[in-house]
């Protein structure tokens, strides 16, 4: 193995300081964390609603509002989005529906951009953000739930209002629920009214303010305040944010890279462990699970989505997240998956051999994908001066070449239509893609991230070797755009087939847990 990549699997976690009392077997696994702090039983159970220093002093430092991300940068993104904006104008986001499934409700998970303005967590929440001519710019106003004791019995503890203006720093803190008659009082005000309809981007979903104030106006409301407020909310004056917060979450910050890295590391580490419980006759769902039980060992709270472990021919079918069949001998796996970690999504892929070592021809046609993938990592620079369509022009002409040259005789269509159909690369942050209001026409610029991942699926059709049938190889990297080199993020997943061949036959020091 590399000495790069060896270094990348036996480092710590970075960011943070290991705690130097004596772990026994069962604590070796924990992950470190972010302060050497005594246990407090005092800090039991948290008078917050989510963790906080003065709660979890174990997974945040005192400057930090959320782990890794310090106060003062939300003030900042805060800041530059009311700049970006015309005079006269109110921002108005709201947090995420809590899901509901049989007989409970679905691990919670904030709305990604009012995390991103606030770095709030609890749900029935919205902030109201007013552009003024003040040193800060705007006014900030945080509506929540608030302290309720006979809810807090069941459901735990949220933050009061007086701690939503001291710890998030917010000018007002007012109740949830007269959130309706605050933006409605506001909205008269205002000639830009910056807010995104829930579910706006789905067909099924009218795009209506109505969807938004049934959300968040509770049920004792009388329906006519929806039709009152859905009116101060004209259509002429009413502008879409997300894509004015896109642009902001495109460039990451030195806090952001560095959770980035961590997510990236914990997801790498665990592939590698994970491609050495592989065994034939296993099934691809304990492989999932395998991965999984890793992640959440060494701190991720989540997984950033439902993971492919596609065994044999399985891995043609792009999204295959069945992972229900068992894994044969002869057989590669592809395994794409990633965790998430303190608010930011990891997305790695490796394909890998079940036996522990690649047959000659699944050798060939993985050191064709390989090489045409670390070619297009060394372009991921603003110098390059290269947008993400170039980049997969780029993809096609290399994948084609050296496909070329183990025996395929491409012709028009047969790579884009067949073998490669999929594009190169998307952002990745908070979200796993967040492309959605980025366009694949901008030039990359130091500071994002975005995936590389070429793959070649090879159909059982004659007009392919036949050497090749049914094998599926896609290798997917993260990647910070430097301003001339780019840095690897997911360095920690072996990649080259001496390495790859080594975690899976336990040769890199690395056992499956």
């Amino acid at each position: 193995m590399s000495s790069q990549g060896w270094r990348a699997l036996k480092r710590p976690v970075a960011g943070a300081a290991v705690a130097r009392r004596p772990l026994g077997p069962a604590r070796r696994c924990l992950r470190a964390f972010a302060t050497e702090a005594p246990i407090d039983s005092e800090l039991k159970p948290s008078n917050y609603g989510q963790p906080l220093f003065q709660s979890h002093p174990h997974l945040l430092r005192p400057h930090e509002l959320t782990p890794g991300i310090p106060l003062e940068e939300y003030e900042q993104r805060r800041r530059q989005l009311m700049q970006n904006l015309p005079n006269d104008s109110v921002v108005v986001s709201v947090a995420a529906p809590i899901k509901y499934m049989s007989g409970g409700t679905y691990k919670f998970r904030q709305a990604s951009d009012f995390w991103y303005l606030t770095g709030f967590e609890e749900p029935d929440a919205a902030v109201i953000l007013e552009k003024t001519s003040t040193s800060r710019g705007y006014r900030m106003t945080l509506f929540s739930s608030g302290k309720d004791s006979l809810k807090e019995k069941w459901e735990g503890a949220r933050t009061s209002f007086n701690d939503a203006l001291s710890i998030f720093k917010a000018d007002d803190a007012r109740s949830i629920q007269s959130f309706p008659s605050q933006l409605k009082s506001l909205a008269s005000l205002y000639s830009n009214i910056y807010i995104d309809i829930p579910n706006s981007s789905s067909k099924r979903s009218p795009r209506t303010a109505k969807s938004l104030l049934r959300y968040l106006s509770p049920p004792v409301q009388p329906k006519s305040e929806y039709e009152t407020v859905v009116e101060s909310l004209s259509v002429s004056r009413r502008h879409d944010l997300a894509p004015h917060i896109a642009k902001l979450r495109v460039i990451k910050s030195e806090g952001e890279q560095q959770v980035m890295r961590v997510a990236a590391d914990i997801s790498g580490r665990s592939l590698a462990k994970t491609m050495r419980f592989t065994r034939p006759g296993i099934s691809e769902s304990a492989i999932a699970a395998h991965f999984e039980y890793l992640c959440c060992l060494s701190g991720s709270q989540r997984l950033a989505y439902v993971p492919v472990v596609a065994s044999g021919p399985n891995a043609l079918i792009i999204h295959y997240t069945s992972n229900n069949q068992v894994v044969q001998g002869d057989e590669m796996i592809l395994m794409d998956a990633g965790c998430e970690y303190n608010g930011y999504a990891s997305d790695i892929t490796r394909t890998y051999p079940a036996s522990g070592v690649f047959s000659a021809p699944q050798k060939e046609l993985y050191t064709a994908v390989l090489n045409a993938q670390k070619s297009l990592i060394s372009l991921c620079t603003e110098s390059a001066e290269l947008n993400l369509h170039q980049l997969h022009r780029k993809s096609c002409d290399l994948l084609r070449i050296e496909l070329n040259q183990i025996g395929f005789n491409l012709h028009t269509g047969d790579l884009e239509r067949v073998l490669y159909p999929h594009f190169l690369s998307h952002p990745i942050g908070i979200d796993l893609h967040e492309s959605a209001h980025l366009a694949r026409g901008d030039r990359l610029k130091a500071g994002m991230v975005i995936t590389v991942e070429p793959g070649i699926y090879v159909p059982p059709v004659p007009q392919f070797p036949k050497v090749f049938h049914n094998m599926g190889i896609r290798i997917e990297d993260e990647v910070l755009v430097g301003k001339d080199h780019p840095v690897i993020l997911s360095v920690a997943a072996p990649k080259e087939i001496v390495d790859v061949e080594g975690a899976c036959q336990g040769q890199l020091g690395l056992g499956p847990l």
